[in-house]
């Protein structure tokens, strides 16, 4: 994968994938993940879609090294040579903060950036790093805007000019766009996809939305413990593992859709 790094030293391309094989978590006598195995290719938008407690959660974690797992989680180049572990960039659902908090964008991104303490001041050099990062997700404009009067949009274009900074080889979006209203959401993926162009990107984001996932994924996990179907994302969505899982939600769609003289598409 062409990172900023390799790009300024003019070199090769580094990560090509990111290879899952059996992948298993296990907490005590539950299994939660067996048999895990699917790849994440960079340039492309990997969608996880599941239920609840099917193990969405613990996959990223294991991903993130945050959690023991069986089986392997590779990471190689285009010949298959293994590579050390890439630079992971994270964006949560949310971030937990006091809104009262006198604390502007910019000192939230200098103390990520920088070593020292932000009470001491931020100097030019650093602000103009901060508004660089900013850009590249179209929140300049927030640099100066105190944390807890941004909206729910604002703050996921901020932590993701977080995780983007430094640039990382895989960036993963665990459920980034939940409550965020639909034109924050609208611009939040549209940055998101003009950054996996530019920078060649893999991603892998968690998502509950089937209708964000169709328009924006180029491939589809469906997870229940263990991986019931993956490929395109109407592939995967008229598959009978789908309509097996999800049937109560299909069903109330259905009814919901049918009484207001709609069709649904899952």
């Amino acid at each position: 994968m062409a990172t900023k790094r390799d790009q300024n030293a003019g070199g090769a391309c580094s990560l090509c994938r990111i290879e899952l094989d059996r992948v298993g978590v296990t907490a005590g006598a539950d299994v939660l993940l067996e048999n895990v195995s699917f790849h994440i290719h960079c340039g492309q938008l990997t969608a996880l879609v599941g239920p609840n407690g099917a193990g969405k959660t613990t996959l990223v974690q294991a991903i993130l090294g945050q959690r023991a797992h069986t089986g392997v989680i590779r990471h190689v180049d285009e010949a298959g040579h293994a590579l050390p572990v890439p630079r992971i960039g994270y964006v949560p659902q949310q971030l937990p903060f006091d809104r009262e908090m006198p604390l502007t964008v910019c000192d939230l991104m200098a103390a990520s950036l920088g070593s020292r303490p932000v009470w001491t001041g931020i100097g030019k050099d650093m602000r103009r790093r901060v508004h660089a990062a900013l850009e590249e997700t179209q929140a300049a404009n927030l640099i100066d805007k105190r944390l807890g009067a941004l909206s729910g949009g604002e703050l996921q274009r901020v932590l993701l000019a977080m995780a983007l900074c430094p640039l990382p080889d895989l960036l993963v979006l665990d459920e980034p766009v939940s409550g965020v209203d639909q034109n924050g959401l609208q611009l939040f993926l549209q940055t998101v996809s003009a950054l996996r162009r530019t920078h060649h990107l893999a991603i892998l984001m968690v998502s509950h939305d089937w209708d964000l996932v169709r328009r924006y994924a180029d491939y589809v996990v469906l997870v229940q413990q263990r991986v019931l179907k993956t490929g395109a994302p109407q592939e995967v969505f008229s598959s009978p593992e789908f309509m097996n899982v999800f049937r109560n939600e299909i069903g109330s769609a259905f009814e919901r859709d049918d009484a207001a003289g709609e069709k649904f598409v899952p």
